[in-house]
């Protein structure tokens, strides 16, 4: 793997161990849940896209990141609307006016995982 890819996914992996670790704590901050759910999202993604040579401009709309992959990533595609969700969820939660719950957090991170997954058999990572 590209020393690039490699640097994505392990900023993925640190979202996702701390988004994981938070929603296990006893007083969990849902809105920082989704937010690191997002980046997590986001971070494999442009793994993915760095692995294959596809340029991508920075972004946080997981949505014109996974278009981006030229269909090359369809295990991806019945995740589309899930994914304009995490983008929209992960981004908002950060600020004023928005305030995630425990069902927010739960859907964010099960679609992180579903990214994380489907990135991690593409890229050959077990």
């Amino acid at each position: 793997m590209k020393p690039e890819t490699e640097e994505w996914v392990s900023k993925a992996e640190g979202n996702w161990n701390v988004a994981n670790r938070e929603m296990q704590a006893g007083d969990p901050v849902w809105d920082i849940i989704c937010f690191l759910a997002q980046q997590c999202a986001e971070q494999y993604l442009k793994a993915f896209l760095e692995a294959h040579r596809i340029a991508f401009r920075k972004t946080h709309d997981l949505i014109v990141l996974l278009d981006s992959a030229t269909g090359i990533l369809k295990e991806l595609d019945q995740y589309r609307s899930d994914l304009a969700y995490l983008s929209t969820l992960g981004i908002a939660a950060r600020y004023p006016g928005t305030e995630a719950d425990q069902k927010d957090a739960q859907d964010a991170v099960r679609i992180a995982s579903e990214v994380r997954n489907a990135i991690r058999a593409k890229l050959g990572i077990i």
